[in-house]
């Protein structure tokens, strides 16, 4: 495809670097990503410096690591679709009723892509990734999107499996041992055409053996003429030790085709959201980061991905002078970025003037990160801590029974005596700063103390009465601060994580021997750094739970 006059160069290096990011499931050397995209190295260093500056990467040494604030560009996307937020609880609901695993996913042109799911905890576990891409022949879903395929776009396909037979190109599923033949070819005009007729469709171990499922189309609520086309479309995957494709079309079928209905409904009756509010202004911020970093900031690609960003919930669709509004760019800059990107096949033109983003926006990044933890989002931002603070610092979770906190990410500092704690540590939640910062969020709801208040040093807490009043300090203060109470010269102190919807999820500290720091010092000096960190840490939760769920 010939690359347009006006495309603006370096924003398609670092598309094209995140593209390569993504397909090293997030992680690639400096010199891995110089040979992957062919660029120079020195061009590799600047995109990087511009990607780590917005916050879309982060350098390790000469490691690059996508970071969760990337899912901004997915977020947009899936927010102008509406899709998720409307229907994956429903899925989710279908899920726990049929002990099944549950997706959601949309048409990306000849093939399919994931924009939900709702997965089942077993050994065996199955599941794609949110933003994972297949080839539309070897799902279910696939031939249900076919059915509204033009003419141009089987072309396109018998060109696509013409120049890549063993499915090389999409990374999500294993590639066919031997290429693909006309058979093949024929077989899914006719598991087309079945779908056509049915209203639904099978995958027979299709994608891997052992692998089935079945799917059914959620109607649009947006009639063309007569028909609904489908906005997305459902899909119960299982395999073969528990259903076999039959056992799938007799049993579990009708429960989708029900639960399916139900989505149908909530579409139908839920109306157009007014428009939310766009970023503002994010060209001011481009500025002052090219003045900061100077030649290695390209300021046309911080810009030109910033338009991704001007999408979201009510704002599907926007015309050149509304993105160029949202961004605070100039009109020239936003087209030259909207021409690129459709080059690129990540935004098209809609009707009237308008532009939508694709669902292939979510190859940006969205698959790997839609698999992250709390922990791996935490320890970057515990590294910086530690570094700047010169002490260990932890992030902690409370036991389902509220007795104990476990440690489930941690970095140690390099001093000769430290805070020797090991990942998966547990510790009693009441005589700890953690235990506390947690406790005090739970006892919000009434929830129950600690039964067994044991005196661990002289200074233990051990009066029910006394530690309610203490957690009524921590909740109005904001941290906890705890002396010599786990155990004698052991002083720490804690500040809480919360999620979107304000929860504490898990606690931030920082521990130390008495003797560096005093209870005052902990307060003035230690507890702004653990407070910044904490912001940051929920800045990058608060984004990868938006569409995902965090362990």
């Amino acid at each position: 495809m010939v690359t347009p006059d006006e495309a603006v160069t370096p924003l398609i290096r670092g598309i094209t670097v995140l593209r390569e990011l993504t397909e090293a499931d997030g992680t690639l050397s400096l010199s891995g990503l110089e040979r992957a995209t062919r660029l120079a190295r020195s061009t590799v260093d600047r995109i990087t410096a511009t990607l780590a500056r917005m916050g879309y990467v982060r350098v390790d040494g000469r490691d690059v690591h996508l970071s969760p604030r990337l899912m901004e560009l997915g977020n947009a996307y899936l927010a102008a679709l509406r899709l998720p937020a409307l229907l994956a609880a429903r899925a989710d609901a279908l899920a726990d009723e049929l002990d099944e695993s549950v997706s959601l996913a949309v048409a990306d042109r000849d093939g399919i892509r994931f924009i939900h799911q709702a997965t089942r905890r077993r050994a065996m576990s199955l599941s794609f990734r949110i933003g994972d891409l297949l080839p539309a022949e070897r799902t279910a879903p696939g031939p249900l999107f076919a059915t509204e395929w033009t003419a141009t776009d089987w072309q396109r396909w018998r060109e696509r499996r013409a120049a890549d037979p063993r499915d090389l190109s999409f990374t999500a599923v294993p590639p066919r041992k031997y290429g693909a033949d006309a058979r093949d070819d024929e077989m899914f005009v006719s598991r087309t055409q079945e779908a056509a007729a049915n209203g639904w469709a099978l995958d027979d171990q299709l994608i891997e053996p052992g692998l089935v499922a079945v799917s059914v189309p959620v109607r649009s609520p947006h009639a063309v003429g007569d028909h609904r086309p489908p906005a997305c479309v459902a899909s119960v995957v299982s395999h073969t030790s528990r259903h076999t494709a039959h056992s799938l079309r007799t049993t579990l079928l009708p429960r989708l085709q029900a639960a399916v209905t139900q989505m149908e409904q909530e579409l139908d009756r839920t109306p157009p959201p007014p428009p939310g509010t766009p970023p503002t202004n994010l060209a001011l911020w481009t500025g002052a980061s090219k003045q900061r970093l100077g030649r290695d900031f390209i300021e046309s690609l911080a810009r030109g991905l910033t338009v991704l960003t001007a999408f979201g919930e009510g704002r599907p669709e926007l015309t050149l002078t509304e993105v160029a509004q949202a961004t605070g760019l100039a009109r020239a800059t936003a087209r030259r970025a909207l021409i690129t990107y459709e080059h690129l096949d990540l935004v098209t033109p809609t009707g009237d003037r308008t532009f939508a983003l694709t669902p292939r926006v979510l190859s940006l990044g969205f698959p790997p990160l839609s698999r992250t933890t709390l922990p791996d989002i935490a320890h970057p931002h515990l590294s910086d801590l530690t570094s700047r603070i010169h002490e260990s610092t932890s992030l902690a979770v409370l036991s389902e029974s509220g007795e104990e906190i476990q440690y489930t990410a941690r970095v140690a500092t390099g001093r000769v005596m430290s805070v020797n704690i090991t990942l998966g540590t547990r510790l009693p939640a009441y005589a700890t700063a953690l235990g506390r910062v947690l406790l005090a969020d739970r006892t919000i709801g009434q929830a129950p103390l600690p039964h067994d208040l044991r005196p661990l040093t002289p200074h233990t807490i051990t009066d029910k009465q006394r530690l309610t009043h203490t957690l009524t300090s921590v909740r109005s203060q904001g941290y906890a601060l705890v002396d010599e109470e786990l155990e004698e010269g052991l002083r720490s102190i804690a500040v809480p994580i919360r999620d979107r919807s304000g929860r504490v999820v898990a606690a931030l500290n920082t521990a130390m021997h008495a003797s560096r720091h005093s209870l005052r010092e902990c307060v003035t000096d230690l507890l702004p750094e653990l407070t910044a960190t904490a912001t940051r840490i929920e800045s990058d939760l608060h984004t990868a739970t938006r569409f995902t769920h965090v362990p």
